[in-house]
């Protein structure tokens, strides 16, 4: 199973992502975390913010995240994937994939401002730290039209947000497990 936590930067997709892994870890269920930030970071640095790299970055975590759950690990990958064809992409290409949309208010966003990048895009246009690409604000983010599990942030805390996951999580591996094996 991949699942696919989508949403706005500080949305909490990572810290939803580390809590759920955790609980399914101590259950005995292998796991897998495939964060965004880390690997454009650690392993596709030539990746930048243009669409077109968004995509290639969405695609190189979904191959990751495919070779991960054709072992039977659980799959998470956390990322802002603004775009639905993006998301599409994946769902037709990899088997038993879950879109997850992880949201908050903009404002409240911008009010945590976790990682400084609210900040920055709102700098001046001559300021050499101006971010003008950042999702949300002067990129697009393309809301999941249907997603499979809709999880509020602001109007839920982490636990409960956590156990919402985990319930779907143990549902859709129940009703995999319903579906009788074609011979």
């Amino acid at each position: 199973m991949i699942i696919l936590l989508c949403g706005l930067s500080g949305a909490g997709k990572t810290t939803l992502a580390k809590k759920v892994k955790n609980r399914l870890e101590r259950a005995g269920q292998l796991t897998e975390i495939i964060d965004a930030d880390e690997y454009r970071q650690e392993l596709f640095p030539d990746l930048r913010y243009s669409k077109a790299d968004r995509f290639e970055n969405v695609r190189r975590l979904g191959f990751v995240a495919g070779k991960f759950s054709n072992h039977g690990i659980i799959t998470i990958i956390s990322a802002i994937m603004p775009y639905e064809a993006m998301r599409q992409d994946l769902l037709n290409t990899y088997d038993d994939v879950k879109v997850v949309h992880v949201d908050c208010p903009l404002s409240i966003l911008k009010a945590r401002d976790t990682k400084g990048l609210y900040y920055r895009a709102q700098l001046p246009a001559n300021d050499p730290q101006k971010l003008t690409n950042l999702t949300g604000v002067s990129d697009p983010f393309e809301a999941p039209n249907q997603p499979h599990l809709y999880i509020n942030t602001y109007a839920y805390d982490v636990a409960e947000c956590t156990g919402r996951l985990l319930a779907f999580i143990e549902y859709q591996r129940f009703l995999s497990k319903q579906r009788p094996v074609a011979c």
